[in-house]
């Protein structure tokens, strides 16, 4: 086989190779209080954190907090069976604002249209997809409004409206 050629073969096997290697990922519905299925939350593994997806329908116009939450229990209306945020230790304290160090459940606000249709991709450094698949998992929450990333504990977000368990 001529150079060219040979070498034009292997570039091709590299990214197709490549392209058939994928990070390990969790897919997760995300419910309302009502149990109705209202979105979904992926969340992939990256080499120094994590990538959440997050598509949602049925939500009120405007912005909402996110956060990883302890447990992979959405079985409350309210969702306060999910816990608190993923905290990660330490004296760290909640918002991606705080000088005081992150908790590892922090993560920037979600925006809803008019239409009540909302989607965002983020990723954090905070947390790794591991860690929030531990033995109890973890849940991805939205909440009734927007978190400010300063104020304890929750950023003034409001009340938890969907959540999804990751397993």
């Amino acid at each position: 086989m001529p150079p060219r050629l040979l070498a034009t073969a292997a570039a091709l096997a590299l990214c197709a190779s490549s392209a058939t290697a994928q990070s390990p990922q969790t897919t997760a519905d995300l419910k309302n209080g009502t149990g109705q299925v209202i979105g979904k939350a992926t969340l992939v593994e990256a080499p120094k954190g994590v990538l959440l997806k997050v598509e949602v329908k049925g939500l009120a116009p405007g912005w909402h907090g996110l956060h990883f939450h302890e447990k992979a229990d959405c079985s409350k209306a309210d969702f306060t069976s999910a816990g608190g945020h993923t905290h990660g230790g330490g004296d760290r304290v909640h918002g991606l604002l705080n000088p005081k160090a992150n908790e590892t459940g922090d993560l920037p606000n979600l925006y809803v249209a008019a239409d009540g249709t909302g989607a965002t991709e983020v990723f954090s450094s905070l947390t790794t997809l591991a860690a929030l698949k531990d033995a109890d998992g973890s849940a991805v929450l939205i909440h009734a409004g927007a978190d400010d990333h300063q104020t304890q504990p929750i950023g003034g977000a409001g009340a938890r409206v969907a959540c999804a368990e990751v397993k």
